[in-house]
């Protein structure tokens, strides 16, 4: 063999590497047998063939010598172990199987909403309509063990509302962060992504039943349809789209109340309700039925000198007063926007905790020390606010067009904080009842500004009885205390790895290093 191609042969095999280094890249970033690895491959191949024909008899040494037996024997070893290896993934694959270590096993999914996983009808889609803006990490995170535990039957996907808003608006999103759900014809929103919320979304789709919502109609109250700001439309598209059938109610037309009726809402009246309305009522809540009082102060409203029954039966049977004032708050832009300050630990402002929501031109709601239930002071204002009693010369600004110049008086306004709304719940009858001393917070205007949608639907929800379908077992969280160690533990930390461990190396590197010398 020329010697001279003996030289130059050794570059078949950098020609055969390269293009083997450069097939493994082309594999892994595309992911596909296309035309550039299969030159790539191909090269590999030209690049072994060269240097077999120009040094063959490197080949023969290489295929017959001591080199080769080692290297079969190498080889053997290899791909056994690289066969047991598929054959583990294999059935890891076909058997998968998730472990939680932690203490509280506080990333397994509630017994209850495996069962919930397991009684599925049909396929559940839940898309994630999030924005680059908003981290999908933790959602992904929840939504994969449900997928995990649906064997097939749920399934996810996240989608940018910002690039896809066909997708967004046929969906009827309005928040960043919304999950929905769908199974067949029927869909839930999630606007809050935990267990609690997705499990119970599932509860409702298996179980679709009407959930009829009644908003009076004969006063004055606020429209349900409307392109004004003064109408409801808003609130009503999103209990639509959580599957509620809103309707508008006459009971002085009808004198009765639907048969489905899961929540009455009494919307902002101007004209006080009948005797025989509130007859009505009272006996619907008798019956375990819920209502939604939200009631603007007499100053904005027709009532005048006229009776408000309604108000008289609040107070007299559960002991939820409405104050005849106007409350003034000297933390907002506005004195007569009052801006809630607080919330009770509640089902209803567990989502709108640390959130803001504004009431404009309200009255306090108060429970009676008396009450003859437990009643519950939802929403509070600041200490800087109060409620004020003088109505009259706030209206004779208002007829003059002057800026009213009110203060507190001590002993005849309600200092501040001040309850603007108070929820009460009859556990006996299964009635549900909650009053709010303003009803513009859930109109148009200001339902989609900071917590005020959610409050008035998380008010719906509660009332309709559909926050608490399903009770999740819950995960207490263990504290962990790490204790640092004292001074002389960490002296001896340090004495062993940084100087011992590595002392011991470094000598068993000297001895090696002697006893070759002397063999040598």
């Amino acid at each position: 063999m020329n010697p001279t191609w003996r030289r130059v042969a050794p570059l078949g095999l950098y020609l055969a590497l390269a293009a083997g280094l450069v097939a493994a890249g082309l594999y892994i970033v595309q992911r596909e047998f296309n035309l550039y690895l299969q030159i790539s491959l191909g090269l590999v191949l030209i690049g072994l063939a060269l240097f077999a024909i120009l040094d063959p008899d490197q080949v023969r040494v290489a295929l017959t010598g001591r080199q080769a037996r080692y290297g079969s024997n190498a080889l053997v070893m290899s791909l056994a172990f690289f066969g047991i290896l598929v054959v583990v993934n294999y059935l890891v694959v076909q058997n998968p199987k998730r472990w939680d270590l932690t203490e509280n096993q506080q990333y397994t999914l509630a017994p209850e909403t495996i069962d919930t996983l397991d009684s599925l009808p049909s396929q559940v889609k839940a898309t994630g309509f999030y924005t680059p803006a908003l981290s999908t990490q933790n959602a992904q995170g929840l939504l994969d063990q449900y997928k995990f535990h649906g064997e097939g039957k749920f399934d996810y996907e996240f989608v940018d509302p910002e690039e896809n808003p066909v997708a967004a608006r046929e969906a009827g999103i309005s928040r960043n962060g919304t999950v929905v759900l769908r199974m067949g014809e029927n869909s839930e929103q999630v606007t809050l992504v935990t267990e609690q919320e997705l499990t119970s979304a599932l509860v409702r789709l298996i179980n679709p039943g009407t959930r009829a919502v009644y908003f009076l109609t004969g006063h004055g109250e606020f429209e349900l349809e409307g392109a004004e700001e003064g109408s409801y439309s808003q609130a009503k598209t999103v209990l639509e789209q959580k599957n509620y059938l809103v309707q508008p109610l006459n009971l002085l037309a009808t004198n009765q109340i639907p048969e489905d009726a899961k929540v009455i809402v009494i919307a902002g009246p101007m004209q006080p309700l009948t005797q025989s309305e509130v007859d009505l009522l009272s006996a619907y809540l008798d019956g375990g039925g819920s209502l939604i009082v939200m009631q603007e102060p007499s100053l904005l409203t027709d009532f005048g000198d006229l009776p408000d029954p309604l108000a008289d039966y609040l107070s007299e049977s559960w002991g939820i007063v409405l104050g005849d004032n106007l409350v003034v708050d000297l933390t907002s832009g506005q004195p007569f926007l009052a801006v809630a300050d607080q919330y009770a630990q509640h089902v209803i402002t567990e989502k709108v905790q640390g959130m803001v929501s504004f009431y404009p031109t309200a009255r306090s709601v108060v429970a009676s020390p008396d009450a003859p239930l437990s009643l519950v002071s939802l929403v509070q204002t600041s200490d800087q606010s109060w409620a004020e009693t003088d109505l009259e010369a706030l209206r004779s600004s208002a007829q003059t067009g002057e800026t009213p110049q009110i203060q507190p008086d001590e002993g005849a306004d309600l200092m501040g904080p001040v309850s603007l709304a108070v929820l009460g719940e009859n556990t006996l009858q299964g009635s549900r009842l909650v009053v709010f001393g303003d009803s513009e917070f859930a109109s148009d205007t200001y339902f989609s500004q900071f917590g005020n949608g959610d409050m008035f639907v998380n008010t719906i929800d509660w009332a309709s009885d559909q926050e608490n379908l399903i009770n999740l077992t819950p995960k207490d969280s263990t504290p962990r205390l790490l204790v640092p160690p004292g001074r002389y533990t960490m002296n001896l930390i340090l004495l062993g790895s940084v100087f011992l461990l590595p002392g011991l190396v470094l000598l068993g590197g000297v001895v090696v290093f002697i006893q070759r010398r002397r063999r040598g």
